[in-house]
């Protein structure tokens, strides 16, 4: 037997304790297999070591079915091959870990796709979705995974893979037992499943009717990984429609747009979604998102309505005609109808964002999964949701709707109270009821994610005896072990065991540093924002950079809130702050704070990494790189205030057995060059600039009512690594007509004691700067921030830092960045048009926490032609490149898009990046130097040509 990799260490292990639900295992090891032989290796290792098994895709159910405390099989990283795609037959061959979308993506070619489409499709994997029997948004038209799968290979306990297909199974013994089993429950079969294309619980037993054509593949759909492992899938693809239209109805409530919503299941009509109010309201407490949804018609409920036609023209009509009859009957508010897919796409992300979303309620409050995504009949869905609210009120709970109303599956995210022991009471309590409310109205517990750890216990209350006796020896002909994912489906664990966010789960709970004002003050309720739904898997966006080069579970945002959250459990990790698998876990994050606005729960893994590293360094020796970078603003004043120290330093460091031996002292990447210091920093440059002035004029200039005052902050990096933006800023300022000044006193922003945990130090440096600053905080000067980090620093870290201080929020206010003002200005126009392409690397502080808008607009004003790079974080991030260890990840980063991307411009193009960091990266992985804002902006003055501009070199990053 080939050795099998296990990962048996506790960081590793800890970042699968849960998925998406509310429940909480801690597996024994992980695998991450390659090739099937790697799976029959890995289920040897566990017969020997006595573990149970289950396999896992992209940890999206929100069951608890991907869960266990014995060996997770991954098959997200590796296995996850596309092995071929017939576009004649419309199928595809792959293996279980293949991401939905990049299924989908691949049959695109083809005019295919894959049908089943979960609003987790970015993460998702296709085994996963097989096992659960997922279905999303078109299932209306397409149908469930079990209505999409050709045939299939699956492993069992003994090694031995077999082959399902739509009528057989390779192993005659299994075969006959199917057989039998039907011919003994033929009336159960008949009369308890497959009743409503929604009714997913339990296992599909009625594919197996003859007059079902004894699909064993279909029975196999919703399994939930309790038979095997399935090896391979072969999968139908389907035709999409040449175009469609997007009709979004307003009604009056929830109510009725599920009472209307059964009357538009019809031909050519592929979804027939619906949500509340209160998801709106939810997604509007979010950060940038207060005006969200204002492309949605009127209403208190709505249901999006996706109509297929041969032309956008035709398809619209349709739509169109679906409205008109509405309207005539009085049955909505208002609609909107429209066929551009940028503007469906929008209205879609409102709907789609709900998984997400409604973990926080409006009022901040925590919201869970348990009831999540029960089904009924769509005749009864209207009904159905009265009664399930006046459950809710009973029992002093609230939840937001949202679902595949078309087809009466209703997702909802319940705020119960898990913490402590009456609160899973009450879990209990109401989940047992709408379990019985559900069988009152002939539904599903389930619609589409399975039973899992959630409701396979419920079954009973919906399920006869003999459907369950079916049940087990359903599950007995392919794992007579029990080995396969035990206590789901068969032999279920109580609803209430090992609940994640219950009793117990804030043992080393203690009062942060930060604020932490949006979770009540509470670190543990901070990193519980984290529920698993794996948006930070996905290659759309920014988030998680880290976890987008290295594939590893543990180096996404969720596996590091998951190891955040062991530590403060204190089971599986008992040494709290000082916990070497939290930090290890943590290490890899690039505090790029992608996840701060990209996660739908606005986890911020920047600011928990911060808070750790103060608490796991106080009163211990830090690593060098952290007195090296951290404290780099004092190092660079005290180059500052010796003449001729910062040259000096220049020209040592330009002997490379002299800079290999500062890194080595310093704690810095080998592989890294050094930052150099400017001979002249910009404070220098503005005093001598500003006496030179006030020498030819006799007088200080002053401000007039036509000369309004701006402050420039001069950050440590624009100060003492590159004047020139700073120098370039203060000359775009003034030809549009204000008058620039500097604060008097030393400023700055702490961020890099803030990246590195020094927040004590941190605390104190802005308190220094606030003392500074003086009556600047007078609420109505514009204080101009160059560098975006710091920029944020200012407007969102001091106020959770310093939350009692007003001068912080003051602060806070006033800071703009050169964009915002350039681009709002109404005075004369001193720039001219340069005409010429660029290429951007946002930084990914401005893309998170700022925007890029203001930018945008400026570069068009000015003629300039911007490529933005779609990729995120460059790959430095302050002081993560410049950590050892760290090369890999930062070059690789680098090496997705922009690297490639600037190595290959014309020499014409610009390359524009405001972030210091990121100027660093570009020049030190290309050799090319980037620019500031502020330095095009100084170009346009002239109307200076690119050959020109040459003459003029304003190199961003002073690097050898």
């Amino acid at each position: 037997m080939t050795p099998v990799a296990l990962r048996e260490d506790l960081t590793t292990r800890v970042a699968y304790v849960s998925d998406a639900s509310i429940y909480r295992r801690v597996p024994a090891a992980v695998v991450e297999p390659r090739t099937v032989e790697d799976i029959r290796n890995a289920l040897s290792v566990a017969k020997e070591r006595g573990w149970s098994v289950v396999c896992r895709g992209g940890g999206t159910s929100v069951a608890g079915n991907a869960i266990g405390d014995g060996l997770i099989i991954d098959t997200s990283r590796y296995f996850n091959q596309i092995l071929g795609i017939d576009p004649e037959a419309r199928t595809a061959r792959i293996r279980p870990g293949v991401v939905c979308d990049t299924l989908r993506d691949a049959a695109e070619e083809f005019g295919l796709t894959y049908g089943p489409d979960p609003s987790t499709h970015s993460r998702c994997t296709v085994g996963g979705m097989f096992a659960n029997n997922a279905c999303g948004s078109h299932s209306l038209a397409w149908g469930t995974a079990a209505d999409n799968i050709v045939s299939l290979k699956l492993m069992l306990a003994d090694g031995r893979e077999i082959e399902i297909s739509d009528t057989n199974c390779s192993d005659p013994v299994i075969q006959d037992e199917l057989r039998r089993l039907r011919d003994e429950h033929l009336g159960i079969l008949r009369t308890e499943l497959g009743q409503f294309a929604r009714q997913v619980s339990g296992y599909g037993l009625h594919h197996l009717l003859p007059e079902n054509g004894f699909n064993v593949a279909r029975a196999m759909a919703g399994s939930e990984g309790t038979c095997g492992i399935i090896t391979e899938l072969t999968v139908r693809l389907v035709k999409r429609p040449r175009a469609t239209a997007l009709a979004v109805l307003g009604f009056s409530d929830v109510f009725e747009a599920a009472a209307t919503a059964p009357r538009l299941r019809r031909p050519g009509v592929y979804t027939v979604e619906g949500m509340g109010a209160d998801l709106l309201a939810a997604l509007r407490t979010r950060p940038g998102q207060h005006t969200a949804g204002s492309e949605l018609p009127d209403g208190g409920g709505w249901l999006y309505v996706e109509v297929g036609g041969e032309t956008p023209s035709g398809a619209g009509d349709a739509a169109r005609a679906l409205v008109e009859e509405l309207v005539r009957e009085r049955r909505i508010v208002d609609s909107v109808v429209v066929t551009e897919t940028k503007q469906a796409r929008a209205l879609w992300r409102i709907r789609e964002a709900g998984a997400g979303i409604v973990t926080r309620l409006p009022d901040g409050g925590e919201a869970w999964p348990g009831w999540e995504d029960s089904a009924v009949p769509p005749e009864h869905l209207a009904d159905y949701l009265r009664d399930l609210y006046k459950i809710l009120d009973s029992h002093g709970l609230r939840g937001i709707p949202f679902g595949h109303f078309g087809e009466g599956c209703v997702h909802i995210r319940i705020d119960f109270s898990l913490g402590a022991e009456e609160g899973v009471l009450g879990y209990r309590a109401f989940i047992e009821e709408a379990a019985a409310m559900v069988a009152r109205y002939g539904g599903s517990l389930s619609g589409e994610h399975g039973d899992g750890r959630a409701r396979s216990a419920l079954l009973p209350l919906i399920y006869s005896a003999e459907a369950l006796t079916a049940f087990a020896q359903f599950k007995n002909i392919f794992d007579k072990e029990n080995f396969f994912n035990p206590g789901v489906l068969v032999d279920p664990e109580p609803i209430d065991q090992g609940i994640r966010p219950g009793p117990g789960n804030r043992t080393f709970e203690l009062t942060p540093v930060h604020a932490f004002s949006h979770d009540g003050g509470s670190f543990s309720g901070a990193t519980n924002r984290c529920v698993g739904v794996g948006l930070c898997r996905s290659d759309a966006g920014s988030m998680c950079p880290s976890y987008q080069v290295t594939r590893d579970e543990v180096h996404s945002t969720r596996g590091r809130a998951r190891a955040l959250g062991e530590m403060l459990r204190g089971e599986s990790v008992t040494d709290g702050w000082r916990s070497k698998e939290t930090l290890e876990a943590l290490d890899l994050c690039l505090s790029c704070k992608a996840c701060s606005s990209e996660c739908p729960v606005n986890v911020d893994m920047s600011t928990y990494k911060a808070e750790f590293l103060h608490h796991h360094y106080k009163g211990r020796i830090r690593p060098m790189a952290h007195y090296a970078m951290g404290w780099l603003p004092l190092t660079s004043r005290l180059l500052e205030a010796v003449p001729g120290a910062a040259r000096l330093a220049n020209w040592t460091l330009g002997f490379r057995p002299v800079e290999e031996l500062v890194k080595r002292l310093a704690g810095i990447e080998p592989k890294r060059r050094m930052i150099h210091f400017a001979p002249q920093t910009l404070r220098q440059w503005f005093a001598t600039r500003t006496r030179a002035q006030e020498t030819s004029s006799g007088a200080p200039t002053t401000p007039g009512p036509e000369r309004p005052t701006v402050m420039l902050w001069p950050d440590t990096f624009n100060n003492f690594n590159s004047p020139e933006v700073g120098q370039a800023s203060v000359e775009v300022l003034e030809a549009m007509g204000y008058r620039v000044i500097l604060p008097d006193g030393q400023v700055c922003c702490g961020l890099t004691w803030h990246s590195t945990g020094q927040l004590d130090m941190a605390k104190r440096i802005i308190s220094q700067t606030l003392d500074s600053l003086g009556p600047a905080l007078d609420g109505k000067t514009p204080i101009i921030g160059l560098e975006p980090s710091c920029t944020v620093m200012l407007t969102e870290e001091i106020t959770e830092l310093l939350p009692d201080d007003p001068r912080a929020a003051k602060l806070a206010r006033q800071v703009v960045t050169l964009a915002d003002i350039v681009a709002a200005h109404r005075g004369p126009w001193p720039f001219g048009e340069i005409n010429i392409k660029a290429i951007s690397q946002v930084h990914c502080h401005q893309e998170a926490k700022g925007s890029y808008a203001p930018d945008k607009a400026v570069l068009q004003k000015l003629g300039v032609d911007t490529d933005i790079i779609a990729s995120g974080c460059c790959g430095l991030a302050g002081n993560f490149g410049f950590e050892p260890g760290h090369w890999d990840v930062s070059q690789a980063l680098g090496e997705r898009e922009l690297f490639p991307t600037v190595r290959t411009k014309d020499e014409a193009t610009l390359v524009l990046a405001d972030g210091f960091s990121c100027r660093t990266q570009v020049m030190q992985g290309t050799g090319v130097s980037a620019r500031h804002l502020a330095e095009v902006l100084r170009l346009a003055l002239d109307q200076r040509t690119p050959q020109r501009a040459a003459q003029h070199p304003t190199d961003a990053s002073k690097t050898k």
